[in-house]
């Protein structure tokens, strides 16, 4: 199982943004967040929720998915996030706060990791096979520190391929965006965003095997 943990930075500064997140959840994937009106997406064992304070948890059996909620909120910024790869006790809870097991304890340790100074993204994990869990913080570190340096135009390109599908042609995402093919393959040359994808399928892959 993997356990995300999410930790909201700055919180008596900025005020108190768990509503605002779990909103951008369920807004993505409905059905996210605990107690949503609509079932929840496959890969979400346990929606998300408030834990204690400023916190945010949930669980999940699909290691695509936890790459992409972790580049989500990092790329919204203000959060550190934590993932713990491993087993979750039986029978298993009906929420995140009431559940138990390695994997809750492992994604405990991950986000107390992330809020050091010293790194340079937010993000932790640690896996009940300790190795692959620190492959995985590598790899994915690394996606979500390139990502934070596309420009606008980057992420403009970005975003409109992705919401296009992945069989969508490049020209059709030009002529939506007023823009030549040409210059939608350059921005996204330069945003490295084939690069990211194969990364993050390798950092949900050591996601996978760091659970033991």
């Amino acid at each position: 199982m993997l356990v995300l943990t999410i930790d909201q930075r700055g919180s008596r500064r900025d005020g108190d943004r768990v509503p605002e997140l779990l909103a951008a959840f369920e807004d993505v994937w409905p059905g996210a967040v605990a107690g949503s009106a609509v079932p929840r997406p496959e890969g979400v064992v346990l929606g998300f929720e408030r834990t204690v304070g400023d916190e945010v948890q949930g669980a999940l059996d699909d290691a695509g998915l936890a790459v992409a909620i972790v580049l989500r909120v990092l790329r919204a910024g203000g959060w550190s996030v934590g993932i713990g790869c491993g087993r979750v006790d039986e029978p298993l809870a009906e929420t995140s706060r009431a559940a138990s097991g390695t994997a809750f304890v492992l994604a405990r340790d991950a986000v107390e990791a992330a809020k050091s100074r010293q790194r340079v993204v937010p993000f932790a994990v640690r896996g009940a096979h300790h190795q692959a869990g620190l492959d995985a913080e590598a790899v994915l570190t690394l996606v979500a520190a390139t990502a934070a340096r596309r420009t606008a135009a980057g992420w403009e390109a970005v975003d409109a391929v992705d919401a296009a599908g992945p069989h969508a042609r490049q020209e059709d995402v030009a002529a939506a965006m007023g823009i030549t093919q040409q210059a939608v393959s350059q921005r996204l040359r330069t945003a490295l965003y084939d690069e990211a994808r194969a990364a993050s399928g390798a950092a949900a892959r050591l996601l996978l095997a760091a659970q033991g």
